[in-house]
């Protein structure tokens, strides 16, 4: 069962599902996906083999944690972003407005961008997700997460924010948040995914990028001229939220498809 929050307080005070996609004798402070990805390994032959499993594990943790997961928009934006930051009031009214629009909010559960749209979900009486990830500058889940899992591997943990979002609100964010958004789009472009609204949330942040990808990849031909349609630029976290809910109405009218 999912408990509701609407404070800090409460959050804290347990009813959190919280979900560690991990096996017994694994010690914290190992990172698996470094090791996996780490080359030469001397014993590669034999740990390789058993990694699979490893692999698996957090996989079928996530997919049976997840599976319950009604309509969902995932939230992406920086660990960094401080409270008193216009972006942290957006991500918090993204999250807000998706709760009572009746959707979940998945976030990947850490501080910043991440913990204000869980925050607005919680507040909101909404379903708040965290997916985490093994970093060694990060502390687990923040506090707003009443669904939570941690995982190993970056490659799981983006395997389920697309399998189980209908949609991508990025705000502003570095490397992870960049890699999230061009995996997205690339899984769009590919039509590997259908009916997927991403939107980008801060024009003034997100406007060099959005002009380098018109005036240089277009121009190059290294993407064409209607990819730049995959994805909507805004200010407003209530359209941002408006154009994801409007996309999922109109899929849902549509013959489905299984995304598995």
């Amino acid at each position: 069962m999912v408990h509701k929050r609407k404070s800090e307080e409460s959050a804290r005070a347990g009813g959190r599902r919280h979900v560690e996609a991990s096996w017994p004798g694994k010690k914290s402070e190992e990172q698996l996906d470094r090791y996996l990805l780490e080359s030469p390994q001397p014993d590669v032959t034999h740990t390789d083999v058993w990694r699979v499993l490893r692999i698996q594990s957090e996989f079928v943790s996530g997919f049976g944690t997840l599976s319950s997961t009604g309509p969902a928009v995932a939230v992406f934006g920086s660990a960094r972003t401080d409270p008193d930051s216009p972006y942290y009031k957006q991500a918090y009214r993204v999250g807000e407005l998706l709760a009572k629009a009746g959707v979940t909010t998945i976030t990947g559960g850490g501080p910043g961008t991440m913990e204000a749209a869980n925050m607005g979900s919680a507040d909101a009486e909404g379903i708040s997700i965290g997916l985490g990830i093994e970093l060694p500058f990060e502390t687990g889940l923040n506090a707003w997460v009443n669904k939570g899992i941690n995982f190993r591997y970056f490659f799981v943990r983006k395997t389920m924010f697309v399998k189980y979002s209908q949609g991508f609100i990025v705000l502003p964010g570095g490397f992870g948040t960049l890699d999230e958004l061009f995996e997205a789009l690339t899984l769009v472009q590919t039509q590997k995914i259908t009916s997927f609204p991403i939107v980008l949330l801060g024009t003034e942040y997100w406007g060099g990028l959005v002009q380098w990808l018109k005036d240089t990849v277009a121009r190059e031909r290294c993407i064409s001229e209607t990819d730049l349609d995959l994805f909507t630029v805004t200010d407003d976290p209530d359209e941002a939220v408006q154009i994801v809910l409007n996309a999922g109405r109109a899929a849902s009218r549509r013959p489905s498809m299984d995304r598995s």
